[in-house]
């Protein structure tokens, strides 16, 4: 390859360099602050989880002679290349460079030069992450074209080195690269097999093509729904509470939802002036057919086991007949064994409030009749909304 067009190459990959750069500002938001907030957070969604774009990269750098060659010790040299990362970690690249060395007088003759023009292939491995500093070990072959005085041909060379690299913006990169290549020339002078040579390289890598957007922010998945079973609010389980919002102790129907609670023990009748004292069958005590009686007890035993967390006041009460003072008595006795029919039928005791007798108190109906005076003799279940 002619030096001009090596020249020509190299600018016109330079001139591509800063056209990535400037497209890139020009694409950059408005704000500075969402580009450092999008930046920071989100990164390009690209489609094999790499910036997998072909790249160019125009060269230059300082080339050290190997002191077999009998030349000049160094000097420049300048090249490029075109490639792309195949991994997140590993890059290929086709290159092409020219170095030119000022010949020995004494073994080329007064005035010559020896120019070396390589083609070939070099493999890079990139270790960190892609916008920090990458440091990398490289490897490569290629093909070497030597004019000389002595001789003009092709030989085999191989090179590998170490290099930094770091991006500058979203399409472009710089790096640093130290590298041995050693070309087995040995035709220039027969009496060596090859020469080893060092090199210092800094180039301008820039991406060809679109930065795709941002991915979208995957949402979390949502918390494992709790087992509805296991939890409960107001005695019902969460799969079937349609009110779960209320507070706990409200009084709740099957669905959960408040539900006014009555307990209605109208027909619970005593016989007069019973229970005696020390009395504590129930049975006897009911007025006739007492069998009515009970079955509305049992009946009440049912409400309350079907509301756990329904609390009563069992209250008693007398006719208008006899003393106040008896009457208070026998009122109490009424509230105590309804209150033990119901903790001996499963009611938990702490549900209950009392027993507590109001004597001749609060009549629902007269005194004046037969009739007025039996449904006075009486046990309340009061609930406590």
């Amino acid at each position: 390859m002619k030096r001009k067009g090596l020249y020509f190459l190299i600018a016109l990959a330079l001139g591509g360099v800063g056209a990535v750069h400037a497209q890139d500002n020009t694409a950059a938001p408005a704000s500075s602050s969402d580009t450092s907030s999008t930046s920071s957070t989100s990164a390009p969604a690209w489609p094999n989880g790499f910036d997998d774009r072909w790249y160019i990269a125009p060269y230059v750098g300082g080339y050290y002679n190997d002191t077999d060659r009998n030349t000049r010790s160094r000097q420049f040299f300048y090249g490029i290349g075109v490639g792309k990362f195949i991994s997140s970690n590993v890059s290929v690249e086709l290159f092409v460079d020219r170095t030119k060395r000022k010949a020995d007088s004494d073994v080329f003759g007064q005035g010559n030069n020896w120019s070396n023009n390589n083609y070939g292939v070099a493999a890079r491995y990139f270790f960190g992450d892609w916008n920090s500093w990458r440091p990398y070990l490289m490897g490569g072959v290629m093909g070497s074209y030597h004019h000389n005085p002595l001789d003009k041909g092709w030989d085999p060379a191989a090179q590998a080195g170490v290099g930094i690299s770091k991006s500058i913006t979203d399409s472009a990169e710089f790096r640093v690269e130290a590298a041995y290549r050693y070309d087995w020339d040995d035709k220039t002078q027969p009496q060596k097999n090859g020469y080893g040579d060092w090199y210092l390289g800094f180039a301008l890598v820039a991406h060809i093509g679109a930065v795709p957007a941002a991915a979208a922010p995957v949402a979390p998945p949502p918390p494992a729904a709790p087992d509805c079973s296991k939890q409960f609010r107001n005695g019902v389980n969460l799969c079937d509470n349609k009110c779960p919002d209320l507070p706990e102790g409200t009084i709740v129907g099957p669905d959960g939802c408040p539900q006014k609670v009555v307990i209605d023990l109208k027909g619970v009748n005593f016989k007069f002036d019973r229970p005696k004292k020390g009395e504590s069958n129930i049975e006897p005590t009911l007025a006739v057919p007492s069998s009515d009686s009970l079955a509305i007890l049992d009946q009440a035993v049912d409400t309350l086991k079907r509301y756990p967390q329904v609390h009563v006041t069992v209250a008693g009460y007398t006719d208008g007949v006899g003393t106040a003072t008896y009457n208070q008595g026998l009122s109490e006795r009424r509230a105590k064994i309804v209150y033990d029919y119901l903790t001996s039928h499963g009611i938990d005791a702490s549900r209950l409030e009392g027993p507590i007798g109001h004597g001749l108190n609060d009549p629902i109906d007269t005194n004046k009749t037969a009739e007025g005076r039996a449904r006075n003799r009486r046990t309340e279940l009061q609930v406590q909304q």
